[in-house]
């Protein structure tokens, strides 16, 4: 139960740090968060772990977590935000591939340690950074707007922009499908057979449906927060 018990509290940490990132610097702390998670996600999900039972690559909390944050800045801000937020992540990560990467033309001094472990991580990191980017530049994109486009019916249904929430929420189950179709076989093609291919989305899917029901109250409870912090908008 060891990895069960990890996952559990890092969800726990991440949906917690980022209510704390939006409490402390408000749009500014869920755009450094989106950063944050992005490049983050993409040196996580290189581990393979077993958890509920299931195959699984690590960086899904991480890369849920940016969907939870950029709904609660299409929520609570403007779609425009939003996708500002996307594409500064997409900028600093491709900063990061580059940067990364200049890393192993270095000679290291025969004192050196780590040279080889780093090297180990991240010469197989290129593939996977730019499959996330293209798929999290398409998916994300979708996701804001697909979330924009329930307010508008749920909006124009009751005539509140404040009702149904919860269903604007589920905009990121009907991403994260498509991210974890397009991502495994993008950035795990001809590295694993087919079965571990479908046993990544599979397992992939199950989980961020879970993170997802998980985020609703999180979003609902930022909602609150700016009403405190904005009384009168």
């Amino acid at each position: 139960m060891h990895n069960e018990i990890l996952l559990t509290v890092t969800l726990l940490a991440t949906f917690g740090t980022i209510l704390l990132s939006y409490i402390l610097f408000a749009e500014k702390g869920l755009i450094a968060w989106v950063v944050l998670a992005t490049i983050t996600a993409n040196i996580e999900v290189l581990i393979l772990i077993k958890a509920f039972g299931l195959e699984q690559t690590l960086g899904n909390i991480m890369f849920a977590s940016t969907f939870l944050a950029t709904d609660i800045l299409s929520e609570l801000h403007s779609k425009k935000l939003a996708k500002q937020a996307v594409n500064i992540g997409i900028f600093a990560s491709i900063c990061f591939l580059v940067v990364s990467q200049s890393w192993l033309h270095y000679i290291p001094s025969g004192e050196d340690q780590f040279f080889p472990f780093i090297q180990g991580v991240f010469t197989n990191t290129p593939r996977i950074l730019i499959s996330s980017l293209l798929v999290y530049a398409i998916v994300q994109r979708f996701d804001i707007w697909l979330y924009h486009r329930l307010w508008q019916i749920t909006e124009k249904h009751t005539g509140s922009s404040r009702s149904y929430l919860w269903l604007r929420n589920s905009s990121t189950l009907v991403s994260q499908l498509l991210n974890t179709v397009l991502f495994t076989f993008f950035a795990f093609w001809g590295i694993h057979d087919y079965p571990i291919l479908f046993s990544i989305i599979i397992s992939t899917y199950l989980i961020y449906i879970m993170i997802s029901m998980a985020d609703t109250p999180i979003l609902y409870l930022a909602r609150y927060i700016a009403s405190k912090r904005h009384p009168d908008s």
